[in-house]
This record gives structure tokens, C-alpha cells and sequence, in this order.
């Protein structure tokens, strides 16, 4: 059953949101509540993370069990270990959820799925505006070049950055794939197989070095030409910004389901 909405009036008569942030304690997590705090329209009504630490302003609880605080959203930017409790604490309390978190498993992909027949999810392995807006544009250049262009994407992170490829990069692929004229094959090491490249594959790379928010460059080669879409993150403020707005879009949503960037976009 939809929980009721913990959202209260603050000056001006605007309905507040209450957000739970679960990663609080990390990077990003602190981005957000960062964001938060600037935000007249929302609250940080508690934090979930392993660390605890203190942070200004809300409790911090160690897991989604031991939090008991009222709110309208959660936002997960923390580790794919972290779902299934994350996924039980939401559907028990019927609190839509944004899963901003990459490098999910087959199975956890299943779960959320599972979840979405229960409460709205709101996942997207990139929250930036620009991304998606990328994603667009990869979309509509495959279906104009078709066969006669090369697809390729170099993503490149900082170091610190666990999974490879990006969410972002796979999001990517996946836009070019479904507008390709066949059915697209993902190569991620071609140092293991000497042969010449297949018209039908699509060639992800990842690059890891010092502090690189986020690139993603989708190149499309052809014969005598090359088109290049790119994007790129100055700060992880971005992020943050988007998947705050998608929380308070969730929490305005009355329907369990699947949700992304192109319903936030849409409106």
C-alpha cells in the first residue's frame, strides 16, 4: 500500500519533501546533502550508512533496518551490496526509491524489477541532464548511419572507480544498439583476439586515472569520416542535482513501476 506522504508546508505554502539519503557518508552521498541544504523544497530527514559518521543536520542510521524516520524518497548512491536490505526497507514502507548506484548484477537487476511491481523506482546509471540528452543523440545518429558507420565508446573515471565499463557507458551502448539495423555485439578487450573488427560490434573502452568526474565520447567512423558525441562532467554536482530532482518527482508519483531520466525530462 502507498505509505502517506511525509512532505510538510514550509514559507510560501510549498509542500516539502523529506529525503532519505542511504550512502550519506560517502563522496556523493555528501554531494547530495550538500544540494539538499540549498534546497527550499526539500529536507534531509535521515542518513543510512555502514560508517555512521555524524553529519549535520540528520540522524545517521547503520542500516535501513534501524532507521524509523518518516519521509516521502530515498536516494541510494552507495554499493550494489547495499540493495537488497535498501529494496526491503522501501517496498515494507512504500517509499519510492532512487537507485543512482552503478555495477548492479543480473540477479540485483532482477530485484529491482521485482520491486518496481511494489513502488516506483527511479534507476538511471547517469542522473545528469546532459547525459541523457547524449543518449538521445546516440540514438538518432545510429538510426541515420546505420551500417555504415563504426560504433565505438571510450568512457574514462577516476581511479577510485570500481566497476568498468561505466553504467554510463553500457546506457549508451544500449541507445545505439536499439536503434542499430542488426542486433549489436558488446566487445570490451580486443587485446585477447587478433582478428579484424566486426561490422556488428560495438566497442566499449574504459579509462581510470587521477580525479576525471566523467567522460563518455561515442565515436561513429566511417569511410573517409568520423562523427564524435561527447560529454563531459566538470563536478559530481551534476549528478547530485539530477537525482534530486528525480526524488521529488518520485514522491509526487502514485503508481509502482520503472522510472528514468526520460520521465523527468518529459515533464
Amino acid at each position: 500500500m502507498r505509505r502517506e506522504q511525509a512532505g510538510r508546508e514550509y514559507k510560501g505554502g510549498i509542500s516539502m519533501r523529506k529525503i532519505i539519503i542511504s550512502g550519506c557518508c560517502g563522496h556523493m552521498g555528501r554531494v547530495v546533502a550538500d544540494i539538499c541544504k540549498n534546497d527550499p523544497a526539500v529536507e534531509i530527514a535521515a542518513g543510512i550508512d555502514l560508517l555512521a559518521q555524524p553529519m549535520e543536520g540528520f540522524p545517521v542510521f547503520t542500516s535501513p533496518a534501524a532507521c524509523h524516520v518518516e519521509a516521502d524518497a530515498v536516494i541510494d548512491f552507495s554499493h550494489p551490496a547495499a540493495l537488497a536490505p535498501l529494496l526491503d526497507f522501501c517496498t515494507e514502507r512504500g517509499l519510492p526509491v532512487v537507485l543512482a548506484t552503478t555495477g548492479y548484477s543480473e540477479e540485483q537487476l532482477r530485484q529491482i524489477d521485482e520491486a518496481a511491481n511494489t513502488i516506483p523506482v527511479f534507476r538511471s546509471a547517469n542522473m545528469s541532464l546532459g547525459v541523457n540528452v547524449l543518449m538521445d543523440l546516440v540514438r538518432r545518429a545510429a538510426a541515420l548511419l546505420g551500417e555504415d558507420f563504426d560504433v565505438e565508446i571510450e568512457e574514462r573515471h577516476h581511479r577510485r572507480k570500481l566497476d568498468a565499463p561505466s553504467g554510463t557507458a553500457l546506457m549508451l551502448a544500449d541507445a545505439a544498439s536499439s536503434a542499430l539495423p542488426y542486433e549489436a555485439e558488446y566487445v570490451y578487450d580486443r587485446h585477447s583476439v587478433r582478428k579484424p573488427r566486426d561490422g556488428r560490434e560495438i566497442g566499449i573502452s574504459s579509462l581510470r586515472g587521477g580525479t576525471i568526474v566523467g567522460d563518455h565520447t561515442v565515436v561513429f567512423a566511417g569511410r573517409d569520416e568520423v562523427i564524435e558525441l561527447s560529454h563531459h562532467a566538470a563536478s559530481r554536482e551534476v549528478f547530485a542535482v539530477g537525482a534530486v530532482r528525480a526524488a521529488k518527482f518520485l514522491a509526487g508519483v502514485d503508481r509502482p513501476g520503472m522510472y528514468d531520466m526520460s520521465n523527468l525530462i518529459s515533464r
